[in-house]
């Protein structure tokens, strides 16, 4: 019998925001009406934290130039930074190196999400949480929630697909190697649409706000 799998959150969240034109990581969610985002206000950062340490082991961050703006809300929030060093290589790279940290740590599972979203519904992650350890029973590698025809985060990637992503090269995206390795995916429908939210300009920002 395979033994359940111990799960890390993995956060990337070492973009530069260049649309948003301020760290999306930073922004306010819940929104809270002019109060500034810090270790202590709500931000996407810290509701995906606290949202994937209630489902997970412990939570790793992996930032880029903005490491220093991230340290104290990672620090708050009794998360683990790391920060990718050429975050210009991609968000690829930023994966690459959350997993290894992953494995450096002991463990052999991640539970891997981007910044730039508010959290999935706790009760989503605890549904994808349940179907993974089945799934890793029946030889599937991995399992990614999908709501309607659409894909989204957080997604559960268990030792082989971690390999998949860490051997890959460097100029790979995740989708292309989820696509590659479709047989060993599981996807599981869910009744959460922030699985496929995701926020690039103050105005997606705004819409998610008044919604």
């Amino acid at each position: 019998m395979i033994p359940a799998p111990s799960l890390c959150g993995v956060i990337l969240a070492a973009g530069e925001s260049s649309r948003m034109g301020r760290d999306k990581a930073l922004l306010p969610w819940p929104p809270a009406s002019g109060e500034p985002a810090g270790p202590r206000s709500g931000t996407f950062l810290s509701a995906a934290i606290r949202t994937l340490d209630a489902e997970t082991e412990l939570v790793i961050v992996v930032g880029g130039k903005n490491t220093s703006q991230l340290r104290p809300v990672v620090d708050a929030c009794g998360a683990f930074l790391i920060t990718n060093p050429l975050p210009d290589r991609g968000q690829f790279s930023s994966l690459q190196l959350g997993l290894q940290e992953v494995l450096s740590r002991g463990r052999d599972a991640a539970m891997i999400t981007l910044v730039d979203r508010p959290p999935a519904r706790s009760e989503t992650l605890r549904q994808l949480r349940a179907v993974f350890g089945e799934a890793l029973r029946h030889g599937k590698w991995a399992v990614v929630p999908q709501f309607g025809e659409r894909h989204g985060h957080p997604y559960l990637a268990g030792r082989n697909m971690i390999e998949i992503f860490l051997k890959a090269p460097a100029n790979s995206t995740a989708r292309d190697l989820e696509h590659q390795h479709q047989s060993r995916i599981e996807y599981v429908p869910v009744e959460d649409p922030g699985v496929v939210v995701n926020v690039d300009t103050p105005e997606e920002y705004q819409r998610l706000v008044s919604a």
